[in-house]
């Protein structure tokens, strides 16, 4: 199955993320959820942005790249919200990289950069993060990198929609969302398992 490096969003490495982390590995899969804020956790977005702040987001980008070093090829990275942002980093710095899972969050794009990534979005319609205008951008800019994108939208979810302890949650787009990804993973390992029967 897929292995998957799943980083935590800027709230910090909060339960709901070891929980889908295990909801994960029950499907199979084998799971990494690196701590990028050492321990620190927090119930404010405010809170967390300073903590973001207060490393960095080149530190943290460092942290996961570090992390996903020692995991060997082939690997899916993953995240929520800041963890979306940073997994979408990382895979551009992993040429060996099997896919991009993204919930509610995307990053900036280099000019220049290239990868041909299944790449999946997970976002609230709308997200006061993510905009429509930004989505747009976000997407070409993904496509002409040379990602096979995929963008999912939940009318009237709150951004951080999969996370039970959060006001933001929504049950029914949370079950959604996920048995999308449990296909999108399972479609990344059928890949990866007809490449290296080919072999």
């Amino acid at each position: 199955m897929a292995r998957i490096v799943l980083l935590h969003s800027a709230y910090g490495l909060r339960p709901a993320v070891q929980d889908a982390a295990g909801w994960l590995r029950g499907l199979g899969h084998e799971v990494v959820v690196p701590d990028l804020y050492d321990g620190r956790c927090t119930e404010s977005i405010e809170e967390g942005m300073e903590i973001k702040d207060e490393i960095g987001a080149d530190e943290l980008i460092r942290r996961a790249v570090k992390v996903a070093a020692g995991l060997g090829e082939g690997l899916v990275y993953a995240g929520f919200s800041l963890g979306a942002s940073i997994a979408q980093n990382a895979v551009f710095a992993d040429r060996t990289a099997a896919g991009l899972l993204m919930f509610h969050g995307t990053s900036d794009l280099r000019e220049d950069a290239v990868t041909e990534v299944p790449v999946q979005l997970h976002v609230a319609e709308p997200d006061p993060f993510e905009t429509e205008d930004w989505l747009g951008t976000w997407y070409l800019g993904m496509r002409r990198a040379g990602a096979d994108v995929e963008i999912h939208r939940y009318r009237g979810a709150g951004h951080l929609f999969t996370d039970p302890g959060l006001p933001d949650y929504d049950r029914e787009a949370a079950a959604r969302a996920w048995a999308i990804a449990s296909d999108f993973l399972n479609e990344i390992d059928s890949a990866a398992a007809a490449a290296a029967a080919s072999d």
